[in-house]
């Protein structure tokens, strides 16, 4: 069975790092026994992320009555929604999961009439994308250098080139890039649906991840 206990606040701190460095947002500061991220959009304002379900957590669900700031922490859903009010709207599922070893990921070849591009979005932030010859990106993702740690972070493939293998051969790109820096501690945050592809490359779960809103009007 899961025990919270388990989760490392510097790994918490490092992944949540690498994710605010991808999408070029300020870098997490500590807030009691979490982190807080300030998001800045309209539908996310900020996020708090635990990496423990504590008084911590639950007070400030407590305290917090303006939408769209999120709670996140390294806890089940069942376990959440039997501390927080009923403001509170769970979302979908989260998987924090890491891979401490080369990704299990079969030797592919670009289907004809796709190219891999490699970019670098700033120091720490690798881009790879998959185009096709007409320009169109057929799937992209991201990889965030934290010290020897690799984020990886917006895996994503269009609708009508899924099934082909292009999630998978970003991957062993964007692996081959963290690897050449020595980052050779894999972490992510998959979804329901992603986390099965993940699975199959080798990785486990760290942690189950789950967040709460406050729905605008």
């Amino acid at each position: 069975m899961f025990m919270m206990d388990q989760v490392a606040p510097d790994i918490v701190e490092k992944w949540l790092s690498g994710w605010s460095l991808s999408r070029a947002l300020p870098l997490p500061v500590p807030f009691q026994s979490g982190f807080r991220v300030d998001v800045g959009h309209q539908q996310q304002r900020a996020r708090y992320v635990f990496p423990r379900l504590d008084i911590a957590f639950i007070r400030l669900s407590e305290r917090i009555n303006t939408p769209w700031i999120f709670l996140k922490v390294c806890a089940t859903p069942d376990q959440v929604k039997h501390v927080v009010s009923h403001k509170w709207v769970l979302q979908p599922p989260g998987y924090m999961m890491h891979c401490l070893h080369r990704m299990l990921i079969p030797d592919l070849r670009l289907p004809p009439g796709y190219t891999l591009t490699t970019a670098r979005q700033s120091s720490a932030v690798y881009i790879v994308r998959v185009v096709t010859q007409s320009g169109e990106s057929a799937s992209i993702g991201r990889v965030v250098l934290v010290d020897d740690m690799a984020v990886y972070d917006r895996i994503l493939t269009g609708e009508n080139h899924r099934r082909k293998g292009l999630a998978t051969i970003v991957m062993k790109a964007l692996e081959e890039l963290a690897l050449a820096k020595n980052a050779f501690k894999n972490f992510l945050v998959a979804t329901d649906e992603g986390q099965f592809l993940y699975r199959s490359l080798g990785w486990e779960l760290y942690s189950p991840y789950t967040s709460v809103v406050i729905p605008g009007t």
